[in-house]
C-alpha cells in the first residue's frame, strides 16, 4: 500500500510541507510563499507557516496565481521576483 500526499485545494498546504517544516528550522531565514491554487489564493497558508516557523521571516506579500492561468503567468512572476529584489 502506498500513501500519496498532493495539493489540497481546499484552502490548506499539502501534507508534505507540514512534514519539511517539522524536519527543517528556518530560523533566521527568509520564506517568500508562492503558490498556484484553483481559487482559494493563499487562504490561511501563509499564517501557518508563520505558526510552523516562527523564527523565520515570511513575506506575506507572497506570489499566488490561479492554475487556470499559470502558464501565461512568466512575465507576472518575474515581474514579482525583481520588486523582491531577485
Amino acid at each position: 500500500m502506498a500513501t500519496f500526499y498532493y495539493p489540497n485545494w481546499w484552502g490548506d498546504m499539502p501534507q508534505v510541507l507540514y512534514s519539511f517544516f517539522d524536519e527543517y528550522d528556518f530560523s533566521g531565514k527568509t520564506i517568500i510563499p508562492f503558490n498556484v491554487h484553483n481559487g482559494s489564493r493563499f487562504s490561511r497558508t501563509i499564517q501557518t507557516i508563520e505558526e510552523l516557523e516562527p523564527g523565520a521571516t515570511v513575506i506575506e506579500d507572497g506570489f499566488t496565481v490561479s492554475e487556470q492561468t499559470v502558464a501565461d503567468a512568466a512575465s507576472d512572476i518575474a515581474a514579482w521576483l525583481e520588486e523582491l529584489g531577485y
